[in-house]
């Protein structure tokens, strides 16, 4: 099972995702990527759900025109696990 990040972890964690923002009333992380166009913003979503399909660790994400926002928390932790960070590392190193 998966376990809930200390807050010890939970802000060392951050730290080291200064484009993520915690949003504490979920325990999770979000961020907001903005792309050329609809394309490049579809290109990258489909780049993400291969890497979420590939760990078994799916986003919350919205797409509008070239905006795409991300969501990352482990329900089965009940907030922010191991899993929603290394996700997290994972698609910036998309960018």
């Amino acid at each position: 099972m998966v376990t809930r990040l200390t807050e010890g972890l939970r802000a060392e964690s951050l730290a080291a995702l200064p484009e993520w923002a915690h949003e504490a009333e979920r325990d999770a992380i979000v961020r907001t990527f903005t792309f050329r166009d609809f394309n490049e913003a579809f290109g990258f979503m489909t780049r993400v759900a291969l890497l979420a399909d590939k760990a078994d660790h799916h986003p919350e994400w919205s797409n509008v025109w070239n905006r795409v926002t991300i969501l990352l928390t482990t329900h089965d932790a009940d907030g922010l696990s191991i899993r929603d960070i290394q996700m997290a590392q994972a698609i910036d190193a998309l960018i």
